[in-house]
C-alpha cells in the first residue's frame, strides 16, 4: 500500500482554528462501514447510536503545557523546547528548535531563570535530552511558563488552555490531546451512563508521532513512535463484559482504539496492564476488540486516516471525506466528528 492512496484534497479554510463554544454542538458525520452510506447529524445525537450493553472507551490522558520558550544562556538566542517523554532525574526527551543552537552542554533559561535546562544528550531523529533544574514543583512551574503544544496547523495560542483538554482528562503526560474526546460534555456523558452504557477509562499518553507525516511511499516502511498506555482492572472488566454479553466496544478516538488493540489477547479479551505501544493499524488489520469508532477528520496521508480506513475501508473513508469537504465540515483537532458504525 502506498502513502498516496490515502490522499484527499482539503481547502485550507476548512481547517478549524478554534473550538466551538458548546463542545457537543459540532457536526457529526455517521459512516456505515458495511454499506459506505453517510448521514449528517449533530454530535449530541451520538446517544441515538449507543445502546444498553455497549461499552464506550475513553482516553483520560491530560495534555501538559509542554511548549517552553527560553533563551540560551550566554547569547540570549531564543530557543523553543517541546517536552516529549519524561525520563528519570528531571530529564526529558525534547524537540528543540533550532536544534543547531542546542549542542550538548548548552544551557537554557526559562522565565528569567525560574527554570533552567542543560542539554545532556542527543537521541533518535535529533531529539535532545534536557536535564532541568528548579526550586519547587515542576508541574506548577510548567503550568506557569508552558504553553499548550497545539498542532502546527493551528496558527494561534488559545485564550483558555482547558479547551485543548477533554472534560475527563485526569492523568498528565500527553504532548497532544485525544481530540475526538473534545466533543463530550459532562451532561452528555451522564446521558450516556443513564442509557445503561458502560464508560471505560483507559490512558494513552499521546506523543508527537500523532502529527508526524508518513514520508515513505510504502507505508509498511513507516516507523511508529512508542507511546505509554495503561488499562486498569475496572476498565478491562467493562470492555470484556460488553464483548461477552453481545454489546459493542465503541472507542472515542484513535488513541483509545490503539490502546485496547495493543492489550487485546487472541481470545478477543483485553488484559489489564501497562506498557509501551507502537502499534500501526492500516487496511488488512483484523480488529480484536473494536466494533465502532468516534473520531475526528484526519490529515491526508496520515497514520490516522490509515487506521480509520482499516475499519471502514479506504474507498468508503475517502468518499465520506469528499462528502465532508463538499458539506463544509470543519477538519482536524478543533473540527467536527465522524462516527463509524
Amino acid at each position: 500500500m502506498r502513502r498516496q492512496d490515502f490522499y484527499y484534497e482539503l481547502p485550507e479554510e476548512l481547517i478549524a482554528q478554534d473550538p466551538l463554544e458548546d463542545r457537543s454542538s459540532s457536526r457529526l458525520l455517521v459512516l456505515d462501514k458495511e454499506s459506505g452510506l453517510v448521514s449528517h447529524r449533530v454530535f449530541k445525537d451520538i446517544t441515538d447510536y449507543l445502546h444498553r450493553g455497549d461499552c464506550l472507551v475513553i482516553n483520560d490522558t491530560k495534555v501538559i503545557p509542554a511548549r517552553l520558550i527560553g533563551s540560551k544562556i550566554g547569547t540570549d538566542a531564543k530557543i523553543e523546547v517541546l517536552l516529549l517523554k519524561r525520563k528519570e532525574d528531571n530529564v526529558w526527551e525534547t524537540l528543540v528548535k533550532p536544534g543547531k543552537k542546542a549542542k550538548v552542554g548548552t544551557r537554557i533559561s526559562f522565565g528569567d531563570g525560574i527554570l533552567t535546562g542543560e542539554v545532556i544528550g542527543v537521541v533518535e531523529e535529533g531529539n535532545r535530552l534536557i536535564q532541568f533544574s528548579y526550586e519547587g514543583i515542576f508541574e506548577e512551574i510548567l503550568d506557569r511558563l508552558g504553553q499548550m503544544p497545539l498542532p502546527p496547523y493551528i496558527t494561534h495560542q488559545l485564550e483558555d488552555k482547558n479547551r485543548y483538554q477533554t472534560v475527563y482528562a485526569a492523568h498528565s503526560g500527553s504532548a497532544a490531546a485525544p481530540t475526538a474526546g473534545l466533543h463530550f460534555t459532562p451532561e452528555l456523558l451522564e446521558q450516556i451512563r443513564l442509557k445503561g452504557i458502560d464508560i471505560a477509562k483507559v490512558t494513552l499518553h499521546v506523543g508527537l508521532g500523532t502529527f508526524r507525516p508518513v514520508k515513505v511511499d510504502d507505508i509498511m516502511e513507516h516507523h511508529m513512535h512508542s507511546e505509554f498506555f495503561q488499562i486498569d482492572e475496572a476498565a478491562a472488566m467493562k470492555i470484556n463484559k460488553a464483548k461477552d454479553t453481545g454489546g459493542r466496544v465503541i472507542c472515542v478516538g484513535t488513541t483509545s482504539c490503539r490502546t485496547i488493540e495493543s492489550a487485546a489477547g487472541a481470545d478477543g479479551h483485553v488484559k489489564a496492564g501497562s506498557g509501551w505501544t507502537d502499534i500501526f493499524i492500516y487496511p488488512g488489520y483484523k480488529f480484536r476488540l473494536l466494533d465502532c469508532l468516534i473520531t475526528n477528520f484526519h490529515l491526508p496521508e496520515s497514520t490516522l486516516i490509515m487506521l480509520v480506513s482499516a475499519l471502514a475501508g479506504r474507498e468508503n473513508v475517502l468518499a465520506a471525506y469528499e462528502e465532508a469537504v463538499k458539506e463544509r465540515y470543519r477538519f482536524f483537532s478543533f473540527g467536527d466528528a465522524m462516527l463509524i458504525v
